[in-house]
């Protein structure tokens, strides 16, 4: 019931006289994906970078709950199996419809890719009682590894760093309070099973630790259906966040790759941490006979100490940038590795080639707490794949619906260069050239990380927000010159918008009242305050006099494109029109952030992240206008005070 596969391993030219090498190789027929979105996607078939399952001559099957029937990785598949209702207990974390999914379609093998089901051993169990390969860890591995506390006695054992803390499960909030006391504030809480931030809470006080454990295992059985958590002490201030990715076969071999966040390679790491933290890493994986992709997290103090935080035991998010520098497809190598074939390179072939950055782009509102989710449908999507060196990762298109049910990611936005500055570059760039409407989204936030000084000399933290942003995101603070060049992109649309009026159909208009066509003298409001321009015009160049600065916009001035590249005085800039009333005023996006009289408004709602509102003062419940269950919108009164 296998496919044979041909793959050109070492081919070598036969006009040069030399042997070409094919490689036999058995796949599974039929794969089904236990996931939705972006990950499904790139498991499926990647329309940009790789297309692994197609090019594997491996058929898809997706799984979907209902609102996701139309949705972009069902599309894609070859077969699609509807698992449930829009909730993720009954439907993407539900195990018995999925395995009347896999005997229906008759799957020979299933890629959980990450979150939902991909660390639950139950589920691996269970296909391995049917005889069907689960791409990822064995059992034993998933339970020795993607529970944070086993993992942590583990690699105890192995003589691997761990940080201080409990090591067994925390019952109630009161035993949570008497071992944050015994380990000394801050603590740590977080999800015994799950990752991703979900199910994390940092507490410095009881009363914290009381509110961390009700959020925090509310999170991690909504998000990973286990409310196990954990206490460890919080190391505050750690110098960078690490991670090294192992990828190993059942034939007791392994690599890895180390990572920062969503960059590769790090800053921060000399060579002799780096080594030091992969073996480790491997020594972790080999003493529980870890095969496929995994990666092995580990926290960096000031000092350079590292402590083993984690391990994922499945694809990590964050891996296109490993492939980037790398050169591999690592889900086929996780396929190639459940299907028992040995790896096909040495940690000698797998040199760090280049730089690679990845910034993940939400439907969030980055001035409310850096992201608070919004919803919406994609009235309008670009992804910016025109610039050069660069990746999307993406499971939605234009008419897609951001949903409450789900996470709010939009894609995984990775630029690759020959060096740091230059895929960050890339990415300064392709952020600009990132069209989503309809949605809030973070894209000013990213960016303004990205251009920062602290950011670009890596000196990062995990408290790099809440120290940069102290009050909290406000959008790109214009410098003088910046604000000029505001000024002559605003006068110059609004000029070639006038201009446009005059025409028809390429002949000007019959005007009663005949215009100075070369000369304009014009009022711009900015903010608070009114500058007086002076714009004439030459072709497709405007000169604009603003503060007794002069300066020559120049761009093909397409109006109809939702991009325009402009040119002043030899500076590129990309801006965005986000719209255009009736009275011709104009929301453009200038260096990520939105310019206009009045934001767009959006309705926020909260998605698996539990959030928690505090009364500004102190008052008696007058009356409550919510029930638990029920969606709300922004603006909407939920409690009144007295």
């Amino acid at each position: 019931m296998c496919d044979v596969s041909c793959w050109m391993s070492n081919v070598s030219s036969i006009i040069a006289g030399t042997r070409v090498e094919c490689l036999l190789l058995l796949t599974f027929e039929k794969l089904l994906i236990a996931n939705r979105g972006e990950i499904a996607c790139r498991v499926s078939y990647n329309f940009q970078v790789i297309k692994t399952c197609k090019k594997m001559g491996i058929k898809t099957v997706a799984i979907h709950s209902d609102v996701d029937s139309s949705a972009v990785h069902v599309k894609m598949a070859d077969e699609a199996v509807c698992v449930g209702p829009a909730p993720t207990s009954k439907s993407y974390l539900n195990m018995d419809a999925i395995m009347e999914a896999i005997k229906k379609t008759r799957a020979q093998a299933v890629h959980p890719g990450y979150g939902f089901l991909s660390e639950n051993k139950e589920f691996a169990r269970r296909l391995a009682s049917e005889g069907v390969t689960f791409v990822g860890p064995d059992t034993h591995a998933i339970q020795a590894m993607g529970d944070k506390i086993e993992s942590k006695l583990l690699a105890k054992n192995a003589k691997v760093n761990t940080i201080p803390g409990f090591d067994g499960v925390v019952k109630d909030a009161d035993e949570a309070v008497r071992i944050a006391r015994e380990i000394g504030y801050p603590v740590m809480i977080k999800a015994s099973a799950g990752g991703g931030g979900k199910g994390m809470r940092i507490a410095w006080n009881d009363e914290e630790t009381r509110e961390g454990f009700r959020f925090s295992s509310q999170e991690a059985a909504s998000s990973f259906g286990d409310d196990r958590l954990l206490i460890e002490k919080f190391i505050d201030n750690p110098r960078h966040m690490k991670s090294r990715f192992v990828l190993a076969d059942k034939h007791d071999n392994a690599l890895r790759n180390q990572k920062v966040v969503e960059e590769a390679p790090s800053t921060f790491l000399d060579p002799e941490t780096r080594r030091a933290m992969g073996e480790q890493a491997v020594a972790l994986a080999k003493a529980v006979k870890y095969s496929s992709a995994g990666t092995v997290e580990f926290l960096v103090d000031t000092k350079k100490n590292f402590y083993f935080l984690e391990m994922n035991t499945r694809l990590q998010v964050e891996h296109p940038i490993t492939e980037c520098i790398t050169g591999l497809d690592l889900v086929q190598e996780m396929i190639r590795v459940a299907k028992g074939y040995p790896l096909r390179h040495k940690q000698a072939d797998i040199p760090i080639n280049g730089w690679a950055v990845e910034c993940r782009v939400y439907a969030e509102d980055p001035y409310k707490s850096f992201g608070l989710p919004s919803i919406g449908r994609l009235s309008r999507y670009q992804e910016p794949l025109h610039v050069s060196n660069v990746r999307v990762d993406s499971g939605i298109q234009e008419g897609s619906d951001i949903s409450i049910y789900y996470d709010p990611m939009i894609s995984k936005l990775i630029t690759y260069g020959s060096d740091r500055a230059e895929a960050l570059q890339r990415m300064e760039e392709a952020l600009d050239n990132y069209v989503i409407r309809g949605v809030t989204h973070n894209i000013a936030l990213l960016r303004e990380v990205i251009i920062h000084p602290r950011f670009v000399q890596g000196d990062v933290s995990t408290k790099f927000l809440p120290d940069v942003y102290p009050d909290g995101f406000k959008g790109h603070k214009l410098t003088d010159l910046e604000k000029r060049e505001l000024l002559a992109i605003a006068t110059s649309l609004y000029m070639a918008e006038q201009l446009r009026s005059q025409q028809f159909l390429g002949s000007p208009r019959i005007s009663l009242a005949k215009l100075d066509l070369n000369n304009w003298e014009l009022s711009i409001q900015l903010g608070d305050g009114t500058y007086s321009v002076t714009v004439s015009n030459n072709g497709s160049t405007f000169s604009v006099e603003v503060d007794g600065m002069k300066l020559n916009v120049t761009s093909e001035w397409n109006l109809a494109s939702p991009l325009l590249s402009v040119t002043i005085d030899g500076t590129q800039r990309t801006i965005q029109c986000l719209s255009r009333d009736a009275a011709g005023n104009i929301s453009i996006q200038f260096l990520g952030t939105v310019v206009s009289e009045g934001q767009e408004i959006c309705v926020i709602e909260a998605m698996k992240m539990q959030n928690s509102m505090i009364a500004a003062k102190t008052g008696k419940v007058k009356a409550v206008h919510c029930k638990a269950g029920e969606t709300v919108g922004e603006g909407d009164l939920l409690i009144e005070l007295e």
